[in-house]
C-alpha cells in the first residue's frame, strides 16, 4: 500500500485493512446525480452505405483495348523508314568499295597460312569500326580508323603477294 512497513501497524489495524474490498462501488442512486448533469444525447442513427450502379466502363476500355491491339497485330505497318546516310557514312562507303577493288587486283587467295590469322584481324577489326560507325555516324575517328584498317590490310596483303613471290 504504502511505502511503510507492515511492521509499524498494529495488528488488529492491518487484519482491518486486509478485510477492506479492494474494489469500492459507488451506490446507484450517485450514479443517477450523475447522468442527471450529463448533456441529453442524441439519437445516433447509422447512415447507409452509399450505393454506387455498376460500373461498366472498366470492361468496355479492356474490350476496346483488346480490340485495338487485335488491329495492330493483323494490319500490316510500314517499316519505318531508313536513315539517310551521313558524309562520313558515304565516304566509308566509297572507301570499302575502293579497298575492295584494290584486294581484287591482288592474288590474295594464294597467300601462305602463316600470313592468314594477321589478315583475319584486319578484316575483323574493319568490320568492328564499321558497325561502329553505323552506331555513331558522325563521328571522323571512327572513318579515320577505318582507312587506316584498310591500308594495313592491303600494305600485309601486298607484302604477303611478295614473300610468296606471286606477281602482283
Amino acid at each position: 500500500m504504502n511505502d511503510h512497513d507492515d511492521n509499524a501497524f498494529p495488528d488488529d489495524l492491518q487484519a482491518r485493512l486486509r478485510a477492506l474490498p479492494a474494489e469500492r462501488l459507488p451506490p446507484a442512486h450517485a450514479w443517477q446525480g450523475i447522468a442527471a448533469r450529463l448533456p441529453p444525447r442524441t439519437a445516433v442513427v447509422p447512415m447507409p452505405a452509399p450505393t454506387r450502379p455498376a460500373r461498366r466502363w472498366p470492361l468496355r476500355i479492356g474490350l476496346g483495348l483488346a480490340a485495338a491491339l487485335a488491329v495492330l497485330m493483323v494490319v500490316p505497318t510500314a517499316p519505318p523508314p531508313t536513315p539517310r546516310p551521313t558524309p562520313l557514312q558515304r565516304q566509308a562507303d566509297v572507301m570499302a568499295a575502293e579497298y575492295q577493288q584494290a584486294m581484287a587486283a591482288l592474288p590474295a587467295d594464294r597467300i601462305g597460312a602463316d600470313w592468314q590469322p594477321a589478315l583475319h584481324e584486319l578484316d575483323s577489326s574493319a568490320g568492328s569500326i564499321r558497325a561502329a560507325l553505323a552506331e555513331n555516324p558522325r563521328s571522323g575517328f571512327l572513318l579515320t580508323q577505318l582507312q587506316r584498317t584498310y591500308a594495313l590490310r592491303l600494305e600485309l596483303t601486298q607484302q604477303a603477294v611478295n614473300a610468296a613471290g606471286l606477281p602482283s
